[in-house]
């Protein structure tokens, strides 16, 4: 009798290796600058005391963001709370109505691998397509210009606000 199979559309996981070291991929991560040069066009942290995140600085747990993608106008906030922070090698945080997303950085047979969790997604039908699918397409390719931008290449992302349904943005 065949095994029943039940697909688990509440979490997903991505994993991309990359020739960096683990704290230079956590940076990018971590850190407004960071997350500017390979997936946003803006990303402000705000700490818990109200104050602005400096572009350097690491974020901190319990953290608030709020971030705008190229290809896409002002009005397209993503907005969220960074749940874990260690400093090192794990951020954790709420990815708006997506869920919630988890990055590991670790090293696996001598290379880095950024490892991306995104669990908790809505168990409806939006939640399927929107947040499963699409996300998860999403990373792949955001994963992909990390490893692009941290390994020297280029940066792959769509920045015509003009252009739009490309895989880049």
């Amino acid at each position: 009798m065949p095994e029943t199979f039940t697909y688990d559309w509440s979490r997903f996981v991505k994993r991309m290796n990359i020739r960096a070291e683990i704290s230079e991929v956590y940076k990018a991560w971590a850190t407004r600058e960071g997350l500017e040069q390979w997936f946003l066009r803006y990303a402000g942290f705000t700490a818990k005391d109200k104050t602005p995140r400096d572009r350097h600085q690491f974020v901190q747990e319990g953290d608030t963001y709020e971030w705008l993608w190229h290809g896409y106008d002002d009005s397209t906030v993503e907005s969220g709370e960074i749940l874990e922070a260690n400093g090192k090698d794990v951020l954790k945080f709420i990815f708006g109505k997506a869920g919630v997303v988890t990055v590991t950085i670790k090293a696996e047979h001598n290379e880095t691998i950024a490892e991306l969790l995104q669990e908790h997604i809505p168990a409806d039908e939006k939640g399927n397509a929107y947040f499963h699918v699409g996300c998860s397409t999403g990373w792949v390719f955001y994963l992909t210009n990390l490893k692009s931008i941290l390994e020297g290449a280029h940066d792959l992302r769509n920045k015509n606000i003009a252009l739009k349904n490309v895989v880049t943005a």
